[in-house]
């Protein structure tokens, strides 16, 4: 696997298509060459994945500004679906850090859908990040077919990507955190039971004051949005009312468990002190 910077109209084209096959033929939000040449020339990061002459993922992040300091705003991380559950996806975030470590940047923040259990994995457990913010309905409706169906709400991610935990849970590679025994016995605020293939969120707990609490999410949230899309959007609303509502509370979330045979991973909220 070759990764590399792109520059050339030709690479920007291939992304373009790649976006296509990742996101579907009908996906209407691509990002299209023009703003990926200019970008790229301004303070973009654009890497792609090669399988011999085949590009098979990239990362691609705009260059913006936050509380006056630069920052990498990362829009797209694409990967076909042979590839999905190799590690090319962090291995793509590993090289964008490293370029926004060269070009002078601290922190790197993108959008994804907190029901996604693999995504949420993936960025807390092997890249160390953490959550403040709930977008609701970002993106308004998707074209995409693996978003359709519900709002786009999405967490924010902050990938502060110099700090000594993030240099943790990536030299930690394949190994689990540590949790505490304190942690591991935090509340969970809501409470699911299975459902078909499926959890339900059967109810809520937005009172909790305790420093730490878990909120659980069903596994397979892409496969619920085509085969049950009443069950998906019962999920979004009741979790949109839980981070709303703990986040504007002092919470964030700081932490991922993913457990794939009992369909469920959990958040770990903290307060800030």
């Amino acid at each position: 696997m070759e990764l590399r910077d792109l520059h050339t109209l030709d690479e920007f084209r291939q992304v373009v298509a790649l976006e296509r096959e990742i996101w579907g033929g009908d996906y209407d939000d691509v990002v299209a060459v023009p703003i990926l040449a200019v970008t790229v020339k301004r303070g973009g990061v654009l890497i792609g994945a090669f399988e011999g002459r085949r590009m098979v993922g990239f990362v691609y992040s705009l260059p913006g500004i936050k509380d006056r300091q630069p920052i990498q705003w990362s829009h797209m991380l694409g990967v076909v679906d042979e590839y999905r559950n190799a590690g090319l996806g962090r291995t793509l975030k590993l090289e964008q850090r490293l370029r926004s470590i060269d070009i002078g940047c601290d922190l790197i923040e993108w959008t994804y859908d907190p029901m996604q259990a693999l995504n949420a994995h993936l960025n807390f457990v092997k890249l160390g990040v953490v959550v403040e913010e709930y977008a609701v309905n970002v993106y308004g409706e998707s074209s995409s077919k693996l978003h359709k169906g519900t709002p786009t709400d999405r967490f924010i991610a902050q990938w502060w990507i110099r700090e000594p935990h993030v240099v943790r849970r990536i030299d930690a590679k394949s190994l689990l955190p540590v949790r505490t025994q304190e942690i591991a016995a935090a509340p969970v605020v809501n409470r699911t039971t299975p459902a078909g293939p499926w959890l339900a969120c059967e109810s809520y707990d937005l009172t909790r004051t305790e420093r730490r609490v878990w909120v659980e999410i069903p596994v397979g949230f892409t496969e619920m949005q085509a085969a049950d899309p009443q069950r998906a959007l019962a999920w979004r609303m009741a979790t949109r009312e839980i981070f709303t509502t703990y986040f504007g509370r002092g919470y964030r979330a700081v932490d991922f468990a993913l457990d794939k045979a009992a369909g469920r991973g959990r958040y770990l909220l903290a307060t800030k002190t």
